[in-house]
C-alpha cells in the first residue's frame, strides 16, 4: 500500500464510521489501532510507535486545563436545579413585560446570565422551554419566534464564558483558557445583541407576532419590582464576578476559577434552601458521566493522532489547506464552511477532537492567532446546536415543548438564527480585533518546527522515552519508518527533546 494514500483513506475511513453511528471514542481508537496494524504490516510504520500511547494517555490525566470541565459542569448542574433560571426569567419577564417582544428580551438577556454562569446549554434550553415556552404561547407569541429564540439563546453557553467549548478548544489549541475567554466574550455578547436586534425587527414588522403582556400578568410594579430585581440579580452578577472577573484579573487560573464557581454554586443553592442530598447526587453523577465521555473521546483521539501522523496525515492536510487561494483568509473561509457542514452530522466535541488538532498546526504556519481562530470555530460550532438532523437544542426544546407546538415550527424557528450565527463568523473572520483587542498580550502564532507545535498540543514537558525507543533502529526498521522522520515523530509523541 502506498503511504501517500493511507492519510486520506484514514481520515474517510473514520467519518463513515462516526456516519454509521459508530461511537466516537472507539471508532477514533479502532481506526487508529486498524491503521497502525495496516501500516506495520506493509513496513510502512514502525512498530514502537505504539509504545508512545502510554505517554500521551499520561498527558491527559496530568493537564490541568481539564480540570475546568468537571468543575464548571458540576457549577452549573447546581443552579440549573437550584431555580435560579426561573426566578431570573420570572423577575425579567415582569420588568420587560410592557414592551411588544418582552418575554422574548427577557429570554434573551436570561440566557446571557446563565450561559455567564452555567455555561450548560442543555439546563439553558430546558430551563427557558419550560417556564418561558407556555407564557409566550399563551399571550399569542408565534410559536417558530417563541421556539428560535428559546433555542438561540440556550446556545450562547457554547460561546459566552465559562464555555465548555472554549476549553475543549483551549487545550486542543494549545493556547491559554483565559485567553480564550477574554477573545470570546465581546463576540458573544455582540451575538446576544444581534437575537435582540432580531427581536426588534420582528415587533416592527410583525407586532402580532411579539405581543406587551397584558396589564393583569404584570403582577409586580414599583418598588416591589426593583427590590425583586435586586435580589434576584445580584447574586448571579456577583458569581459570574467570582469566576469570570477573578480569570481575567490574573487572580485565579480557569480551573481554580470553575472551583469557586463550584462553591458559590452550592452557596447560592443553600439560600434559595433547594440544596439536598438527591440534588448533590443527581449533579456529581452527571459530571462524572460528562467528564468520562470527554476523556475517552481524548484517548480515542491520540490513538487515531498517532497513527495519522505516522502516515504523514499532519502533511496531507496541510498541503490540502495552505495550496487554497487566498492564503490565510482562504484557509478560515474553506475550514468554516467544511465546519458548518460537518456540524450536521458531528456534534462539537467531536469536531473538536477529531478536526481542530488537525487544522491548529496549518492555522500556525499560515500566521493566523489561534485565540482568534479558536473563537470563530466557537461560533461556528454552534450551529451544530441549531440545525437538524443533531441539533441538541432542538431537541432538548422538543422534550420540554407542548405537543401543540410541531417539530416543524421548531426548526423553522432556529433557521434566522442560525444565519445570524453565521453572519457572527463572517465579522469576526472580517474583523479579527473583535477578538483580539480583549487579549492582554499578543498571542504567538508562529510555530518554530513541527516539533514544538505537537509538543505544544499535547502539553509535553520532557517526559522519558521508553527504552525500547532508546535503541537505534535496525537497516530494516529505517528503511520501512523512513529514518530521521520517523525517530522525530516518536520523539514528538514522547515528549523527548
Amino acid at each position: 500500500m502506498n503511504l501517500e494514500l493511507m492519510a486520506p483513506i484514514m481520515f474517510c475511513s473514520l467519518i463513515a464510521f462516526l456516519l454509521i453511528g459508530y461511537p466516537v471514542a472507539f471508532a477514533l481508537s479502532a481506526v487508529g489501532l486498524l491503521f497502525s496494524w495496516i501500516g506495520i504490516h506493509f513496513e510502512l510504520l514502525r512498530p514502537e510507535l505504539l509504545q508512545a500511547l502510554p505517554n500521551q494517555v499520561y498527558d491527559i490525566m496530568r493537564n490541568d486545563t481539564l480540570l475546568a470541565i468537571p468543575f464548571f459542569t458540576f457549577m452549573g448542574l447546581i443552579l440549573e436545579r437550584s431555580g435560579m433560571a426561573e426566578e431570573m426569567l420570572d423577575t425579567i419577564g415582569q420588568l420587560f413585560g410592557s414592551v411588544r417582544g418582552g418575554i422574548a428580551y427577557a429570554v434573551i438577556f436570561v440566557g446571557a446570565l446563565l450561559a455567564a454562569t452555567t455555561g450548560v446549554v442543555a439546563a439553558s434550553v430546558i430551563s427557558m422551554g419550560l417556564i418561558s415556552l407556555p407564557i409566550m404561547l399563551r399571550y399569542g407569541y408565534d410559536t417558530r419566534i417563541a421556539t428560535g429564540v428559546i433555542a438561540a439563546s440556550g446556545t450562547l453557553a457554547q460561546i459566552i464564558p465559562p464555555s465548555l467549548v472554549l476549553i475543549v478548544l483551549a487545550d486542543q489549541l494549545g493556547t491559554s483558557v483565559g485567553d480564550m475567554y477574554a477573545g470570546a466574550m465581546a463576540p458573544g455578547l455582540l451575538l446576544t445583541v444581534f437575537y435582540a436586534a432580531f427581536i426588534f425587527a420582528v415587533s416592527l414588522l410583525k407586532p402580532q407576532w411579539v405581543p406587551a403582556l397584558p396589564p393583569e400578568a404584570r403582577s409586580l410594579r414599583g418598588l416591589a419590582l426593583a427590590r425583586r430585581v435586586v435580589l434576584v440579580m445580584i447574586p448571579p452578577l456577583l458569581l459570574i464576578f467570582l469566576v469570570l472577573g477573578t480569570i481575567f484579573l490574573g487572580i485565579a487560573t480557569p480551573t481554580e476559577g470553575g472551583a469557586m464557581g463550584a462553591v458559590g454554586a452550592i452557596i447560592l443553592a443553600l439560600l434559595n434552601r433547594k440544596l439536598n442530598l438527591k440534588l448533590l447526587q443527581q449533579a456529581m453523577d452527571s459530571t462524572v458521566k460528562l467528564s468520562t465521555f470527554v476523556v475517552f473521546i481524548l484517548i480515542g483521539a491520540r490513538v487515531f493522532r498517532i497513527a495519522f501522523l505516522g502516515v504523514d496525515g499532519d502533511k496531507w492536510v496541510e498541503h490540502l489547506l495552505t495550496s487554497l487561494p487566498g492564503g490565510a483568509t482562504g484557509f478560515l473561509i474553506a475550514v468554516n464552511l467544511l465546519v458548518f457542514f460537518l456540524a450536521f452530522f458531528l456534534d462539537f466535541f467531536e469536531i473538536a477532537f477529531i478536526l481542530v488538532p488537525l487544522l491548529a498546526p496549518v492555522a500556525q504556519s499560515l500566521d493566523i492567532n489561534l485565540i482568534w481562530f479558536g473563537v470563530i470555530l466557537g461560533v461556528n460550532m454552534q450551529t451544530s446546536f441549531m440545525h437538524p438532523p443533531f441539533g441538541f437544542a432542538l431537541f432538548y426544546l422538543r422534550s420540554v415543548a407542548p405537543k401543540t407546538v410541531k417539530s416543524t415550527d421548531i426548526y423553522w424557528g432556529a433557521i434566522p438564527y442560525v444565519l445570524l450565527q453565521l453572519v457572527m463568523v463572517g465579522l469576526l473572520i472580517a474583523f479579527p480585533g473583535l477578538v483580539t483587542n480583549a487579549l492582554h498580550a499578543e498571542v504567538k502564532t508562529n510555530a518554530e518546527d513541527a516539533a514544538a507545535i505537537m509538543q505544544q498540543m499535547d502539553g509535553s514537558s520532557g517526559a522519558s522515552l521508553p527504552d525500547a525507543l532508546e535503541q537505534p533502529a535496525s537497516p530494516a526498521e529505517a528503511s520501512a519508518a523512513g529514518s530521521d522522520q520517523s525517530n522525530e515523530l516518536l520523539q514528538e509523541l514522547t515528549g523527548k527533546q
